[in-house]
């Protein structure tokens, strides 16, 4: 048990400081090394080789025999991992490991379950990240609606629940949803509040809504919240996709003195850029540039730039 939450722990700094694109490989060999001991139980993991992907089975980790210490140890390990390999753009194995903390977390006593709310929330973003906001909404909903949360925790997926309305351009539910998750944000902490939402704050939620407004065409409204997510000091490597995505939107509202100069900016900074989310987001707004008309030239010549970087950077 020790070992698991050593590298649970491992992981997350690692995530935390270098991005998923540095901590994915770590993950993947931290979920096999955890569940080694119980092949002989459940014949958990499976090694696909030379891909460096691990296929986790429905029976993988402890059975119900293990103890509830080791249980919840391995939830929080198969949990850290899925939220990696999903900033890493690693889907299959990332829902597998969600799935895998879920059933975990289910075989808990109620007390000791709050994790199951972080990994539902990952998975609320993922189904809206790979275009299924429907799928999204139901999860968001059905947790909004089956329990009383601690006021932190209701933020978090009202805000998923907003991303997943304005993905469905269902624009007066949508703000309603953030204003509802600004309100319970707005009264800091409480002693209810799982440790783990520790990364849910103010630029979290302002880098959410932002993102909302890109959806529902509110371009100005978006940009505005991302410059403001972008000037937090000490944040976590996930959040270059918020820099990102703020390119994205100068792009889209053909604001190319301002992109020109966020492009410029981010150009030295792609190599540090740990989420592969990030990355793509990048790519996506060069390929948008590239297509456009009457692109400045000065803006060309710094999406090439970019767009070397983003090739040196990805390149197998």
């Amino acid at each position: 048990m020790e070992h698991v939450a050593a590298l649970t722990a491992e992981l997350l700094e690692t995530d935390r400081t270098a991005g998923a694109r540095r901590a994915a490989p770590a993950a993947l060999r931290a979920i096999a090394t955890a569940v080694r001991p119980h092949r002989g139980r459940a014949g958990a993991v499976a090694q696909a080789s030379g891909a460096g992907a691990v296929t986790v089975a429905a029976g993988a980790g402890a059975g119900s025999g293990a103890g509830s210490a080791e249980r919840s140890a391995l939830m929080e390990l198969f949990q850290v991992a899925a939220w990696i390999l999903f900033d890493a753009e690693l889907h299959g194995t990332s829902r597998r490991c969600s799935r895998r903390a879920l059933a975990l977390a289910r075989t808990l006593p109620r007390e000791s379950r709050s994790v199951e709310l972080l990994v539902l929330s990952v998975l609320c973003l993922q189904e809206d990240h790979l275009g299924r906001p429907a799928a999204s909404l139901r999860i968001s909903s059905s947790v909004l609606a089956g329990r009383e949360l601690p006021a932190r925790v209701a933020a978090i997926f009202h805000v998923r629940e907003a991303r997943a309305r304005a993905r469905l351009r269902q624009r007066r539910r949508a703000l309603r949803s953030l204003s509802v998750a600004r309100e319970l944000l707005a009264d800091g902490p409480s002693a209810g509040d799982p440790s783990w939402t520790w990364w849910f704050d103010r630029s979290e939620l302002d880098g959410h809504h932002g993102l909302a407004l890109a959806d529902l065409g509110d371009l100005d409204g978006a940009a505005a919240l991302l410059y403001e997510a972008t000037a937090a000091d000490g944040a976590p490597a996930y959040r270059s996709l918020f820099p990102a995505e703020l390119a994205s939107v100068l792009a889209r509202a053909g604001a190319w003195r301002e992109t020109d100069a966020w492009l410029s900016d981010l150009v030295d900074r792609v190599p540090d850029i740990g989420s592969v989310r990030a990355l793509n987001a990048l790519a996506r707004t060069t390929r948008t540039i590239g297509s456009g008309p009457r692109i400045p030239r000065a803006l060309r010549h710094t999406t090439g730039h970019l767009t070397q970087a983003l090739r040196r950077e990805t390149a197998p």
